[in-house]
């Protein structure tokens, strides 16, 4: 007994649902949270409300004047330029001429890692999932033991997170991952990543070993962050073989893999390294050999600023604020905590910067005729490396813990810091902490440019 007229869903009136508004307003707070600064997200949350709220027709509209809000914004504009740049980095070229059409890739059937600590943990974490067999080496059974158990709980969550899980993974088959401290295992691996501590002379030893025990045409990668890749390279009987595979922390997060050539790297291994990245669904990136590669090359200015600021009256949070509501995932002092004080610590140490080998008589404040800030360097002393030891630039709930509490420590160190070497503090407002850390950043970014170090801006970017 109904009638046959259309009934066409879109006429309907909204049905009213209880608590909508506490709903929406919740959503938008966590959306708000989650995509800082992002537009997207947010109008989307508006969109969803309109449908919500009026009728069908009206939704629509609205839906259509919120498109168009974000199709003439920059941010629709800086992130098609992004998915442009992620795309061109896969044609590299060098300036010997090797080049991605030309060179071809050898296969990775079976790769070895060197080096449990956080690094090499991603490292052989993102190589299971890609479903490369693995051998893990340590130096002794203690640290291959203490390594052996932090792998296996990064894969047991990875695994987690995916669909059929552990079976897929199949971690606990050693055929798949291998654990071990005997060098000659690694005689028929295809590909070696080193990831010990960064130094070289370690490196070298490990690297004329790795040339006597692995078969000719395998790849022989360092995880180094700013070493020099030829002098690496100098230990080996066949530097062509040698290439810096730099990933960043976390490694089996972290989708950047820098890859480094060297005077004397072949285009295979360009090519090899390059698809060993795609193979870890990571976005490789070829770049010349200086001092810091290209990304952390840049961090080193962008991050002395930020130190430079607090010498001159600013906070680390309110330094890290302004950097992250301009559009940072994390300040360059959250950063810092989060990749561990003591790694740039050790750095500086080996560069003569700071420690016993730094001359005696060098002004506190001064290297090279170049100003310098011991501030960094002070914390370490301190014991103070970041999230590790629950303390750095700012407190942590406990060691290895994530949340950032400012620290009334650092406030009264930075004052006593101040007052001993004379410092008179000023206001520093948001716009010279922006300017200031972003224009260092990209002046170094121009510089890489120049030198030849990166073949374009995308690769920079």
């Amino acid at each position: 007994g109904q009638p046959l007229g259309p009934r066409r869903l879109s006429l309907k009136p909204v049905p009213k649902v209880p608590n909508m508004e506490a709903f929406l307003r919740e959503a938008l707070v966590k959306v708000k949270k989650q995509a800082r600064g992002f537009l997207a997200p947010e109008l989307c949350c508006q969109a969803v409300r309109a449908a919500a709220e009026q009728p069908f027709a009206e939704g629509v509209r609205r839906e259509q004047e919120l498109f168009q809000v974000l199709l003439g914004s920059g941010q629709a504009q800086a992130l098609q330029y992004a998915f442009f740049a992620e795309r061109a980095v896969h044609r590299w070229a060098t300036p010997s001429g090797a080049s991605w059409s030309s060179a071809a890739p050898q296969p990775v059937r079976k790769a070895a890692v060197i080096g449990l600590g956080t690094m090499g943990r991603g490292i052989v974490t993102s190589l299971v999932k890609a479903n490369i067999p693995v051998v893990a080496l340590e130096q002794d059974l203690e640290y291959l033991n203490k390594g052996r158990k932090a792998v296996l709980l990064l894969l047991e969550r990875e695994a987690m997170k995916m669909e059929g899980g552990a079976q897929i993974l199949d971690f606990h088959n050693p055929a798949r991952l291998q654990f071990t401290v005997d060098f000659d295992l690694l005689s028929d691996v295809d590909l070696v990543i080193e990831a010990v501590f960064e130094n070289m002379a370690l490196k070298k030893e490990i690297f004329h070993k790795l040339s006597k025990i692995c078969k000719p045409e395998a790849l022989l990668c360092t995880n180094t962050s700013a070493l020099n890749i030829d002098e690496i390279a100098s230990a080996t009987s066949r530097p062509q073989q040698v290439i810096g595979t730099h990933f960043f922390s976390p490694a089996h997060v972290m989708r950047l893999l820098e890859i480094i050539y060297g005077r004397h790297t072949s285009p295979t291994a360009i090519a090899t390294a390059m698809q060993l990245a795609k193979a870890l669904r990571k976005v490789g990136v070829v770049v010349g050999n200086c001092f810091g590669f290209v990304g952390n090359r840049m961090m080193f200015p962008y991050v002395e600023q930020a130190v430079f600021l607090l010498e001159e009256g600013s906070r680390p949070e309110a330094v890290d604020q302004v950097l992250e509501d301009f559009g940072f995932k994390l300040g360059p002092f959250r950063m810092s905590d989060l990749a561990g004080l003591d790694v740039g610590w050790r750095s500086r140490q080996g560069q003569g910067l700071t420690g016993p080998s730094l001359a005696a008589g060098t002004p506190a404040r001064q290297r090279h005729g170049r100003r310098y800030s011991p501030l960094p360097d002070l914390l370490c002393e301190h014991g103070r490396f970041g999230q590790k030891t629950a303390r750095g630039w700012y407190q942590y709930e406990r060691a290895g813990g994530r949340t950032a509490t400012p620290d009334p420590w650092i406030h009264n160190f930075l004052s006593q810091y101040r007052d001993a070497h004379g410092i008179q503090t000023r206001y520093i407002d948001q716009e010279e902490i922006l300017e200031r850390c972003l224009f260092s950043l990209i002046n170094e970014g121009f510089a890489i440019l120049a030198e030849g170090i990166a073949s374009g801006p995308e690769h920079l970017d």
